[in-house]
């Protein structure tokens, strides 16, 4: 999943960066409105945390600019202003959920997974497509034989979008995106190394190759019987 923090203190970039990381999120940073209004139009992220008082242009001119543009990511506005008035101007122009500072971090976490999951309609904190189940808070993955395997952060962060995303066809530069911040952005290549980490975990049947085009996911195999992985 790939995050956009518009925000201009730095000892909230700093507070929440890592956080957010260690939830499995990758995670862009802009720090003034003008940055802030060209990250957010980028179509492939999964949500926006957006500071009202920012400089050079306002959070609340970024949103009335971005859904008059017809962006339509999630916007979890996260503000020091938090008169009732002024959550109401922040709903009315389009911000999905709003929350005043100081605000409490794992309310912050809970908050923005509730709403990437509403955006995938998943009512659950577990994912689950076929006899896979992914658990966000272990960063484990249970297979159909009913074996737990703990993941890596890459691996985690890999499989959550491809769980998210069954029967989409996505390609090497898309999955990169998500599981890379910006100025990490890898080689797409990579992917391939991963992908089949997960397939040596969940069969490899989990993942098809789609050829010039990427990746699709649906389900696994049960695990073998006697629990080594699938080759």
């Amino acid at each position: 999943m790939r995050l956009l923090l518009v925000e201009d203190d730095p000892q909230i970039i700093d507070l929440l960066k890592p956080e957010l990381q260690q939830q499995g999120y990758a995670v862009e940073i802009a720090r003034d409105g003008i940055d802030g209004e060209f990250a957010g139009t980028d179509r492939h992220l999964d949500l926006i945390v957006l500071d009202l008082g920012l400089p050079g242009k306002s959070g609340l001119t970024l949103l009335n600019n971005w859904r008059a543009a017809g962006v339509s990511t999630p916007v979890l506005i996260l503000t020091g202003r938090d008169a009732w008035h002024e959550r109401v101007d922040g709903l009315k122009a389009g911000a999905d959920d709003y929350m005043g500072k100081p605000f409490h971090i794992e309310e912050l976490l809970a908050r923005i997974a509730a709403l990437i999951r509403r955006r995938h309609g998943i009512t659950h904190s577990d994912l689950q497509v076929g006899p896979l189940r992914l658990n966000n808070d272990q960063q484990t993955v249970t297979d159909g034989a009913g074996q737990c395997h703990a993941l890596t952060g890459i691996e985690f962060r890999l499989l959550r979008y491809f769980m998210m995303n069954p029967g989409v066809i996505l390609s090497k530069t898309l999955l990169s995106e998500h599981v890379y911040e910006e100025d990490m952005l890898r080689d797409s290549n990579v992917i391939e190394v991963y992908v089949n980490r997960l397939r040596q975990l969940l069969g490899k049947t989990a993942i098809a190759t789609k050829r010039g085009q990427g990746y699709s996911f649906t389900a696994a195999q049960p695990a073998p019987v006697d629990g080594g992985p699938a080759l």
